[in-house]
């Protein structure tokens, strides 16, 4: 790519869930026009638009899991559907003047740094350009996971991840396979079920379920939400910190969630009374170590005539069959995945290139790591948005969001005080933060609750979540540490090769 081929802008953003359009959002509130939001696809929303599963639901409150500058007063429920997210998203793009500024169809192939230049070359599928500012904004859940399974390529009939649903495949009167009990699984296996012939759910480890607690927002708390707004904010308030009590077991003393499973197994004898199948789904973990799921209709789901649990795993895959690990072959005519997706290894740190044309994947080694899971050393004037050990297993990624939104609002404010025109975070601060995460997260549920999680990357770490309350994160982020980074003046330009 050279200069003539490229378009000068600002910043690019990529992604637009909730990072990259809060990102955007907040840019021209700023005053800043001068910037692109590159997406994939040909619509807002990011993984709100991609899980279009039977079933699809937010586990986070609906007053809570929304921008804290945009709420929203007529959620139709306590726990928000994936299509009003998704139009919630919609709206926020159009009412903050946003869309004229994203590229549809225009993912990321390529970011490299300029070192000559201090810029940014970006080149996507809908154009290139030249930028101060690379922001990614892709969330974890933007790349499904498939496992390998021997044979798998043999299958003739319909496969497909539940983040990209056949809608067009009819699943009426099939023999259909599960395989995974995630999330997703324990939404759409009890909608499906009363549609398949017979469904085999392949479960590797069983989760830990409680109680849904979601119900219909009445007309009275709509009208009470529009005409005394501050009500919302008291509502969003009392769930946030009603949330942080979670971090309690999951991150001060695990003993506190006792109370958690002893609810987690009156749930699951309540609604399964054969004693085999109830040993099968009950967890041998401590409750928190994997994601804590909720739904009142799974465990029934699965006490239906033509459902199987089966709990050996799975040796190979036939053209029509699938093989499990004690030698059973079954029928079946479909296959779907809900094994989750690419957290520790996203797909884009192989397309994201830093100093000396190292990429974020080769500077990571199966671990990523971030200061302040916002800035990479190596990688001058980039910031991450959900970035390595942002995640969270109790509330609302979104609170993690605006918290970096904010971060790299006050570095832009910085720099410009400064005269500084590239950031980049000192190896040795990206070093003690993170071992300090590491450190805490020794003694977490997450490490000592005796489970395998997507939470832990490539080498046996957990950089996928944070590992306490979040308005430390808050804290920590609310204004720009200078005395963490290197700020300079951009180097004499020279001529583009």
């Amino acid at each position: 790519m050279t200069t003539t081929d490229a378009r000068r802008v600002g910043a690019v953003i990529v992604g637009t869930g909730f990072a990259g359009l809060g990102m955007a959002i907040r840019l021209k509130q700023a005053g800043i026009d001068d910037f692109v939001v590159l997406e994939r696809a040909d619509d807002v929303g990011g993984t709100w638009r991609d899980n279009t599963y039977p079933g699809c639901t937010c586990d986070v409150p609906s007053s809570l899991y929304s921008f804290s500058f945009a709420p929203k007063a007529d959620w139709t429920c306590t726990y928000p559907s994936q299509p009003e997210i998704w139009t919630y998203l919609r709206e926020c793009a159009e009412t903050f003047g946003v869309m004229p500024h994203i590229h549809f169809n225009s993912g990321l192939e390529d970011a490299a740094w300029d070192e000559t230049s201090s810029t940014w070359r970006v080149r996507s599928q809908g154009g290139d350009f030249i930028t101060r500012f690379l922001i990614l904004g892709v969330g974890p859940l933007s790349d499904p996971k498939l496992p390998s399974i021997p044979g798998l390529e043999r299958f003739t009939g319909p496969t497909f991840h539940s983040a990209q649903w056949r809608h067009d495949h009819d699943l009426t009167g099939e023999r259909v396979a599960v395989v995974g009990t995630g999330a997703s699984s324990i939404q759409f296996v009890p909608k499906i079920q009363p549609q398949v012939s017979h469904l085999d759910l392949y479960q590797r480890t069983p989760a830990w379920v409680l109680p849904h607690p979601n119900r219909d927002l009445t007309s009275a708390e709509h009208w009470l939400s529009r005409a005394l707004p501050f009500t919302q904010k008291v509502r969003r308030a009392s769930i946030y910190m009603g949330r942080e009590m979670f971090v309690l077991g999951f991150a001060v003393n695990p003993r506190f969630m006792t109370v958690a499973e002893r609810m987690g197994r009156a749930h699951l004898k309540a609604q399964v009374a054969d004693a085999g199948l109830r040993a099968a789904l009950t967890p041998n973990y401590r409750i928190g170590c994997k994601r804590i799921l909720i739904s009142n209709d799974y465990y029934p789901a699965l006490t239906r005539a033509n459902v199987d649990v089966i709990t050996t795993g799975i040796r190979e895959v036939r053209e029509r069959s699938i093989v499990a690990a004690d030698g059973r072959e079954r029928a079946v005519d479909t296959i779907i995945f809900g094994t989750g997706f690419r957290v520790t290894d996203p797909p884009v740190a192989q397309l994201v290139r830093g100093t000396e044309g190292v990429s974020l994947a080769d500077a990571w080694q199966g671990s990523p790591q971030a200061y302040l899971g916002t800035s990479v050393a190596g990688f001058p004037n980039m910031f991450f948005l959900t970035g390595p050990n942002t995640g969270l297993g109790h509330t609302s990624l979104v609170f993690m969001i605006e918290s970096q939104i904010q971060y790299v609002l006050d570095c832009l404010r910085t720099m410009r005080r400064q005269g500084a025109t590239v950031v980049d975070v000192k190896p040795e601060a990206q070093a003690a933060f993170n071992g300090g995460v590491q450190q805490r997260m020794k003694t977490t549920v997450w490490t000592t609750g005796g489970c395998a999680s997507w939470y832990i990357d490539a080498n046996g770490r957990n950089t996928t979540l944070w590992p306490t309350f979040t308005f430390a994160f808050r804290r920590r982020t609310a204004r720009f540490e200078p005395s963490a980074y290197t700020l300079t003046a951009a180097a004499p330009r020279r001529a583009a090769a």
